[in-house]
């Protein structure tokens, strides 16, 4: 992959935080048209085995997905300038949102968050479709992915997802070896990562430590008890977006430092905002009572709740490529991958079809999103717009 500036990368991911609506599945889905499609900086394979590890770690998977990315192709300030690009633009909408209490109100613009709902089912539809044909070129592959559905339909939940992936790994081991490659006839993508193993083992360290550190702490003042909150949050949450909520909710209700009626204002009007759900924190500590608040509970908290994360993706990521490297390895990457393809397809219809689509009308909308990204090559953020209109129109006619 040739290198690039921050400033490339920053670009890139800003234009995917104004747009990338629909939560971590859809994003996934946004990465892939973006940057194994359109700007090819990696290849569908190396795509999918970094969405397999970000799967497997706890903390936002589409972010540590987007701070890899920007780290395989600028370096640490490529990394920095992804994850600022993706997740400030949220952020900052969900901030002026708690310190102004505005809200969408009104049948047009509750219909145009319904419309952006919609198009995730489109975006979805695509990732699954683009990736199924790499990646599950054979029978074998293809009975792999339709056993992580059967899987996450008995155990729906970030623990079916892992283990659906874990499953897809042994069947690989078991049906995938031989001279057929790790991505069914395309090459694979450079997965380098410029990670030193010395600084690997020290984010390995600073994640174990401050999950242990942190709680001794708390007691010596509310900033330090609140880094060790959502810190504790990020860390423990396994699958990212809205599994972390109840989590949240936990750490921030039940102290009383944010009421139930304002952890689900904000709840909403996370739903309505580009980017990752993770920066539902931002508007969390904006609210907090007692100080700090405002802006410096918002940093406070962003930092909490990612930090963990990025700690522990940057821990394995040089032991990643000599590990997928080896033969044995790769066979248990191609049932891996597979699975991903399982994962995603499941996703498609819950949450993304069920909790977007509820009528014949809201469908032909989804329909329509679906052809014009993949007949009509349409940007998405063009069919976001295409979609937002589109539910506001649905919503006047109803």
């Amino acid at each position: 992959m040739d290198r690039a500036s921050a400033a490339e990368v920053f670009a890139a991911f800003l234009k995917l935080g104004l747009t990338s609506f629909g939560g971590p599945i859809a994003h996934l889905g946004y990465f892939r048209d973006e940057f194994v499609t359109r700007r090819r900086w990696l290849d569908d394979a190396a795509y999918a085995d970094l969405v397999a590890l970000c799967q497997f770690l706890p903390g936002p998977a589409s972010s540590q997905v987007g701070f890899a990315l920007g780290l395989m192709r600028a370096g640490w300030r490529g990394a920095l300038a992804a994850f600022a690009g993706f997740t400030l633009p949220s952020a900052l909408i969900l901030l002026v949102f708690a310190m102004t209490a505005a809200s969408i109100r009104g049948p047009i613009g509750m219909g145009a968050l319904d419309g952006l709902k919609i198009v995730a089912v489109a975006i979805v539809a695509q990732a699954v479709w683009g990736m199924a044909r790499s990646l599950c070129p054979d029978r074998a592959r293809a009975g792999i992915a339709a056993g992580a559905v059967a899987v996450l339909a008995v155990a729906p939940g970030a623990i079916g997802m892992v283990g659906a992936i874990l499953a897809g790994a042994l069947a690989g081991l078991i049906l995938c070896r031989g001279p057929g490659g790790a991505t069914g006839g395309a090459s694979r993508g450079p997965f380098a990562m410029a990670v030193p193993r010395g600084a690997a083992w020290i984010a390995l360290g600073l994640f174990a430590g401050l999950l242990g550190l942190l709680p001794a702490v708390a007691v010596l003042g509310q900033a330090p008890a609140v880094l060790d909150a959502f810190y504790r949050a990020g860390a423990l949450v396994f699958g990212g977006g809205h599994v972390v909520l109840p989590l949240l909710q936990a750490e921030v209700v039940a102290p009383g430092w944010v009421t139930e009626d304002a952890f689900l204002a904000g709840y909403g009007a996370a739903q309505a905002v580009p980017g990752p759900l993770f920066t539902f924190a931002a508007y969390l500590g904006a609210v907090l009572v007692p100080a700090p608040n405002g802006i410096a509970g918002a940093v406070l908290a962003l930092v909490g709740v990612f930090l963990p994360g990025f700690l522990i993706l940057v821990g394995v990521l040089p032991f990643w490529d000599r590990f997928r490297a080896l033969a044995p390895v790769q066979a248990l990457m191609r049932g891996a991958n597979a699975a991903v393809v399982g994962i995603l397809g499941a996703a498609l219809y819950s949450p993304v079809f069920t909790g977007a689509v509820g009528d014949m009308r809201d469908f032909a909308l989804a329909l329509a999103c679906f052809v014009a990204l993949m007949a009509w090559k349409a940007p998405p953020w063009a069919v976001v717009l295409m979609a937002a209109a589109g539910g506001a129109g649905l919503a006047l006619t109803a």
